[in-house]
């Protein structure tokens, strides 16, 4: 990070002050206006900061108008081609992809850490079983920190190491059990023999009737589906992630407050609209009418799964995302099933349709990613679950980043006060005595 030029705030012909100007690797220079209460008296007004750089952090970074998206410096294209979720999740909780040996021991120390205390089963049971599984995977998760309190100094690199081990290895586990519950099946313990993503597939989906066989092809899709999802810069439940932290919250409340953001249908709700969505159009036969109602301004419907708010261009990940819909749905012979036909088609029409070409919205990755988890056989009140198990790792990495930065402070946005400025209460509100 760079400091080598200057902006200079004007009112009028005055000069207020000069502000620094950082640079950082590649991307947007920013203005420094730490100062700027002092200098001047003033504040910036910035809703939802969407101009605001909130951080330093060489962990992601997105060019929305270009299309690119970085882990580390690596570009999603390759890391979902060539490298397993786990592998991306050591390269972000480290800056660099593990070795043969670094990854052999990252494995086991995960593999070790995939159960959860016995006594946390307790907590499943407060629930009813139509209980939506956010609801219940805030609540456990939150609950790690009073069963795994032996790592909680967050000035300690050795507990913040173990806490995100502990998390990436237990999330999927949690994950898996929220379902199981709602189900009324029984809880499936992990399996050491399986790797990370066998693992979850078994306990998610298998029962202690049967054995698991799990398909290469749906191992590598959900696989995938993880990697796509570890991490997007500072979206809203990582900056809430960070915000928590600032106050010096253990590692578990954190997460469980990014789980919580994660569930607004506004973030990680996104897939499960998409298939709500198809389920409303019903059939192909009513693409067109749908489409012409997403057209129209003063219909509330809205088509789910196209446009992305931070890529101006094609998600990347939604090409990647493409791909591998079409492998499950080939390799599971759904080519034909009603609900994906529909999905297909509805595609194909939004990418030649010009109104959708000119506004460029393309189908993004929720809209593929949530095909293939209905494919899979996971329910849609799972996919948000899925997406913050997917998710969990780029939230610590962020959270460890952050109380290791020595410019780290508590958060506390300011505000634009609109409300009435000072009064007395009037004499008919004062107690007489």
């Amino acid at each position: 990070m760079t400091k080598l030029r200057t902006a200079t705030l004007n009112e009028k012909t005055q000069s207020l002050c000069e502000l620094p100007i950082l640079s950082g690797t590649i991307g947007p220079d920013v203005v420094d206006i730490q100062t700027l209460y002092q200098k001047t008296g003033m504040f910036t007004y910035d809703p939802g900061f969407t101009s605001t750089a909130s951080c330093s952090s060489s962990i992601t970074y997105i060019d929305g108008e270009k299309g690119v998206l970085l882990y580390r410096g690596y570009p999603i294209e390759q890391l979902a081609e060539h490298c397993t979720f786990l592998e991306v999740c050591y390269l972000l909780l480290n800056g660099e992809l593990p070795t043969p040996d670094e990854m052999q021991q990252f494995e086991g120390t995960i593999t070790m850490h995939t159960m959860v205390h016995d006594q946390l089963t307790n907590f499943f049971k407060g629930f009813r079983r139509d209980a939506h599984p956010m609801a219940i995977m805030v609540a456990v998760v939150g609950a790690l920190s009073a069963f795994y309190h032996d790592a909680l100094d967050i000035k300690s690199k050795r507990d913040r190491d173990i806490s995100a081990i502990r998390l990436i290895a237990k999330v999927p586990t949690i994950v898996a059990m929220c379902h199981k519950y709602s189900t009324g099946l029984p809880f499936m313990y992990p399996q050491n023999k399986l790797s990370y993503v066998e693992n979850f597939m078994r306990m998610m989906l298998g029962t202690p009737c049967d054995d698991f066989l799990p398909n290469p092809v749906l191992v590598k899709a959900l696989d995938r589906i993880l990697i796509l999802h570890a991490d997007h810069e500072q979206n809203a439940s990582t900056s809430t992630v960070r915000l928590a932290g600032s106050s010096g919250a253990n590692p578990y409340a954190c997460i469980t407050a990014g789980i919580a953001c994660l569930w607004g249908a506004a973030h990680g709700g996104a897939n499960e609209a998409v298939l709500n969505m198809l389920e409303e159009i019903g059939d192909v036969s009513n693409i067109t009418k749908f489409i012409n109602k997403a057209k129209d301004k003063n219909d509330s419907f809205r088509l789910m799964g196209f446009g992305h708010r931070v890529y101006k261009n094609y998600d990347p990940r939604a090409k990647l995302m493409r791909e591998t819909c079409h492998e499950v749905l080939t390799e599971l012979g759904l080519h034909d099933d009603k609900i994906f036909k529909l999905a297909l088609e509805l595609e194909r029409i939004a990418l030649e349709d010009e109104y959708f070409i000119e506004k460029k919205l393309y189908p993004n990755v929720d809209y593929y990613s949530g095909i293939v988890l209905h494919a899979l056989g996971i329910p849609t009140n799972m996919f948000t679950a899925m997406f913050a198990m997917g998710r969990t790792v780029g939230w610590i990495s962020h959270w460890d980043e952050m109380i290791a930065d020595p410019e780290q402070k508590i958060g506390r946005p300011r505000q634009l006060y609109t409300g009435a400025t000072k009064r007395d209460i009037p004499p008919q509100h004062i107690k007489r005595g």
